[in-house]
């Protein structure tokens, strides 16, 4: 999908000055972050060019008003002012532009898009949680293993989680990596539809992320107790998920990948290697064993709220949200048990640039 595209042939035209191109534009509002990535095609692979990421909380109140606040929409609007000036310098081939589950849900969401497209120009769409299930998906492709049967991808976002189970029992090794690259919208299994005799069991998205479950609970005083509660209310929101009604039988379990692509999950496989700054090339891709994931969450809650605040691995930005994320980590673990995690430092932007450059056939047999 072309979002407010520049025409080829013009984007074509600024990327051949430059030396450089085709670009292509994902840009990612969601509750507590606004993303963009700039790229072009390399390779099966895309090569960032430009990259932009500002924590806006948009949707802060959102748990206890329904609405965006007047706050959260002015740091958004200055941040996509940067965006727009960086599209305009940049010029892209394709651009797709989304906000998900704080504009999905707030009662001032669409009149938001309105105010966007009036003062920077840029033509945001309000995406389904479908969509973004997919998209998730997408991004987190080049990960799967070759050998593995069951796919369970986690995306814990600011204002919800998304989770959806893949059966690539049927797929060839060589081929699971494109079956989940070219999952595309549609009328198949809730609105997704795969390729290559990969099957989508079931797919949720929990109105829960980070940011909601820790406004949710918010008047507990106890750190906790606190977490004891968000981990048991978001075990409460999954009970209409397929793989969680069949609980974690032999056959489900047989050969199961789980990928986890979040804030958190990175930001608990940092922790793990003892990193003091964060470093994309050691984190993405990583295999963070089960054991070590619990290992790190006991250890945030013997830091304690200040305790995290100080804690250079977590950051003051993230010491807030780092429990939250945590419980809804831990819970899922914890119905489906596996050995490792493998850690995803990627998302819904890498999923939409996958997706427009593999509709232009820039990966073509290259995947």
């Amino acid at each position: 999908m072309k979002n407010n595209a520049r025409p080829p042939g013009l984007a074509s035209k600024t990327a051949s000055r430059m030396g450089e191109g085709p670009f292509y534009a994902a840009l990612d509002l969601g509750t507590n972050s606004c993303r963009m990535l700039i790229a072009t095609p390399k390779g099966g692979h895309f090569q960032i060019v430009d990259a932009f990421s500002k924590s806006v909380r948009l949707g802060l109140e959102l748990e206890r008003t329904g609405s965006l606040s007047n706050a959260g929409i002015s740091r958004t609007v200055q941040a996509l002012h940067v965006c727009a000036k960086k599209l305009r310098l940049k010029g892209v081939v394709a651009q797709r532009l989304v906000a998900t589950e704080a504009c999905r849900r707030a009662i001032n969401g669409e009149k938001f898009m309105n105010r966007i497209r009036s003062e920077t120009g840029l033509k945001l769409e309000i995406i389904r949680p479908s969509e973004e299930a997919r998209l998730a998906v997408v991004g987190c492709a080049p990960l799967v293993a070759p050998q593995s049967k069951q796919v369970l991808v986690i995306d814990i976002g600011g204002g919800s989680t998304e989770l959806v189970w893949i059966d690539l029992s049927e797929v060839a090794p060589e081929d699971k990596t494109k079956a989940m690259m070219e999952l595309s919208p549609g009328t198949g299994t809730k609105g997704i539809n795969m390729p290559l005799g990969a099957k989508v069991v079931d797919w949720i998205s929990v109105p829960l992320g980070v940011a909601t479950l820790l406004q949710r609970y918010s008047d507990v005083g106890d750190d906790s107790a606190r977490f004891a509660l968000m981990a048991w209310y978001f075990e409460e929101m999954l009970v209409d998920f397929a793989p969680y009604i069949v609980g974690g039988t032999l056959e489900m379990m047989d050969g199961l990948q789980v990928i986890g692509t979040s804030g958190t999950i990175t930001t608990v496989g940092s922790m793990h290697l003892g990193l003091k700054r964060y470093d994309r090339n050691q984190v993405d891709g990583m295999s963070l064993g089960s054991v070590d994931v619990n290992r790190v969450v006991d250890r945030f809650l013997k830091l304690g709220p200040a305790g995290r605040r100080d804690e250079p691995g977590i950051g003051r930005d993230r010491a807030q949200l780092i429990m939250s994320g945590s419980a809804i980590l831990q819970t899922i673990l914890r119905i489906w048990p596996t050995k490792h995690i493998s850690v995803a430092d990627r998302g819904l932007r890498e999923g939409m640039l996958y997706s427009m450059m593999n509709a232009d056939g820039a990966f073509k047999d290259q995947l």
